[in-house]
């Protein structure tokens, strides 16, 4: 049976653990800061006790602790496991993570989350690359986690993933503007079902979704926006958009401290 440690047991990682555990993997979580009190899956006190014989190291902390983690995390892990970075992160992050994993003689994958696990759990779409995308796509994707593999270091579906940011994150920021424009004028539920149309059948879920999530995740997202916009920045491609953008998750964190 494949045995699974899930690093971090926040929005995210809780879902995963509970979500392999159920489909059939040997789960082990560790989380100093949550309590996961499910007895599907035994919650350690320590990495070490965690991770060990783990046949794969899912790190879902957030993107700023990621490298921290890895630090703390990859002395632990056992020769021929697969550790697997799903943080949004910089591109530069993955690649460091990667090479503390290859100083050690292990294999890390740099894992791109596509979607908000809120919605579908261990079903999320994922994209890697990396030395170990290969392995950890063959070793989860028993339990229904869908993978597609990028051939490429680590990094690249980073890098991916924060292009996807700067069209999903614009969208939000977009949304939001163009409602409290129609809200001060008494328009907001006219706008609202006007982008819902052009959205297709789903587009007043997604409008709810991009909404509602832009506010609760703000901080989250303002460091996601923050990266994307380095990542077009390093390109030389124009980024004005994503710079409005990211103005406007930072009036969204401004606005969650008051």
């Amino acid at each position: 049976m494949t045995t699974i440690a899930v690093l971090g047991l926040g929005e995210a990682g809780r879902r995963y653990a509970r979500g392999l555990a159920a489909a059939g993997a040997r789960v082990r979580g560790f989380d100093p800061a949550h309590d996961l009190g499910d007895p599907a899956v035994p919650q350690f006190a320590t990495l070490a006790g965690a991770l060990a014989g783990a046949d794969v190291a899912l790190s879902l902390v957030t993107g700023q602790a990621a490298a921290s983690v890895a630090r703390d995390a990859l002395p632990h892990v056992a020769p021929g496991a697969v550790y697997a970075d799903l943080n949004t992160a910089a591109p530069q992050v993955k690649q460091d993570i990667a090479r503390l994993a290859a100083d050690r003689g292990v294999t890390m994958a740099d894992v791109a989350v596509l979607a908000p696990v809120v919605r579908a759990g261990h079903h999320t779409p994922l994209l890697a690359s990396g030395p170990g995308a290969r392995a950890f796509a063959a070793r989860v994707e028993p339990f229904e986690v869908p993978v597609e593999v990028v051939e490429g270091p680590a990094g690249d579906a980073a890098r991916l993933r924060l292009l996807r940011s700067v069209f999903m994150k614009g969208l939000a920021a977009l949304v939001l503007e163009g409602l409290g424009a129609a809200r001060a004028v008494g328009a907001e539920e006219w706008l609202r079902a006007q982008i819902a149309a052009e959205l297709g059948p789903d587009g007043a879920a997604l409008v709810d979704r991009l909404v509602e999530g832009s506010a609760t995740h703000a901080v989250r997202r303002e460091q996601e926006v923050r990266a994307a916009l380095a990542a077009l920045e390093s390109s030389g491609q124009p980024a004005d958009m994503i710079r409005a953008t990211l103005a406007w998750f930072e009036r969204l964190v401004a606005e969650h401290d008051r």
